[in-house]
């Protein structure tokens, strides 16, 4: 439980540059090698901060335990018994690509299509492709207890495997919201709150250029699911608010406009900051304020669980390569003290 329940101790998302957002450059192994390395930033199980990587352990475990692949286990052990022949463990399973999603995210202000990169080595933590028809199977196999078939007469799990799973290990603040939750935290692999009297469970996924969520509403038999082919979350919580609302009885909320407004206001927030950096930046070398000398900083760098990184002079400019991530590389430019902006080349 502990490898599903996001209290470790780790920071969140820590270790992910291992996963992201170069997919294999770091082996499975190495991932789980370097976890020693990542520092704590809370005692064990004190805290939930979510991550990636005890999730790739968790699949490690399966296949120690069961002798197949990690992928190999969920398709036959759970995705074929529930007749979902679409899904597949990870993209290059994928039997049939003529109908795949393109993912899309903003690049240099515009939405744009942008590579799919997926890793095989954190299939664990979010290699599953699916359908909405192949995962309201799962769905109603979960709002049943773990029954599945024509007349729930096969079972994948027990009720009680299920009451693990939707029990809280890790408490999570959150106000009550449109809902009037009095409580919200995580389970196995599940965030579990009240909403309107009625307990849910629900979790989101994501990769560059898609996005989705998974809601699930026992009391109700509803199940609600979103996939989209973009980057913001702005669309599954509209999409997922105005179902719920439609159930709770709750009129009058315009969903789509009050994500659209939190997302604007979230835009201009965050421009405010890089414009206020840039403006600095341009302002300093107009007045001539003094710099470091730049070459100090030149050479190259290990990190214990990152790796490489070079930092040289490219054609007059500083030079930031990162060996095991090589999208993250780009130009260098003094901010203060002893830090500096990089700009990537790779804009997605």
């Amino acid at each position: 439980s502990d490898l599903l329940s996001h209290r470790s101790g780790l920071g969140l998302g820590a270790g992910d540059l291992m996963i992201w957002p170069d997919s294999s450059t770091v082996s499975k192994k190495q991932i789980i090698h370097n976890l020693r390395y990542l520092k704590p930033v809370s005692s064990f199980r004190t805290k939930w901060d979510y991550d990636n990587l005890l999730y790739i352990v968790a699949g490690e475990v399966i296949e120690r335990i069961s002798g197949m692949k990690y992928e190999d286990f969920i398709e036959q052990k759970i995705a074929q018994p529930l007749g979902m022949n679409s899904t597949a463990l990870s993209f290059n399973r994928l039997k049939d690509k003529t109908n795949i999603i393109d993912a899309h995210a903003p690049v240099n202000g515009k939405v744009s299509v942008i590579p799919k990169d997926f890793s095989e080595n954190s299939n664990a933590a979010g290699g599953m492709n699916s359908s909405v028809a192949d995962l309201s199977k799962w769905a109603i196999t979960q709002l049943n207890g773990g029954k599945y078939g024509e007349k729930l007469d096969k079972t994948l799990f027990s009720r009680a495997s299920q009451n693990r799973m939707w029990t809280l290990h890790s408490i999570i603040p959150a106000g009550k919201g449109d809902y009037n939750r009095h409580f919200f935290g995580y389970g196995l692999g599940w965030f579990l709150s009240d909403e309107k009297g009625y307990m849910v469970a629900e979790h989101t996924g994501g990769l560059a250029g898609m996005v989705s969520e998974v809601t699930l509403i026992p009391d109700l038999k509803l199940g609600i699911i979103v996939l989209t082919n973009q980057q913001s979350g702005g669309a599954f919580t509209a999409i997922t608010e105005a179902i719920k609302d439609g159930y709770f009885g709750i009129k009058g909320k315009d969903r789509v406009k009050e994500v659209t407004d939190s997302e604007k206001e979230d835009k201009e927030d965050a421009k405010k900051v890089t414009d206020k950096i840039w403006a600095d930046i341009a302002s300093a070398q107009k007045d001539g304020i003094n710099k470091p000398d730049l070459k100090k900083y030149f050479g190259t760098y290990n990190d214990v669980w990152f790796g490489v990184v070079t930092i040289s002079n490219v054609n007059g400019k500083m030079h930031f390569q990162a060996k095991n991530s090589p999208k993250l590389t780009g130009d260098m430019v003094y901010y203060k003290g002893n830090t500096f902006i990089v700009k990537w080349y790779d804009r997605s």
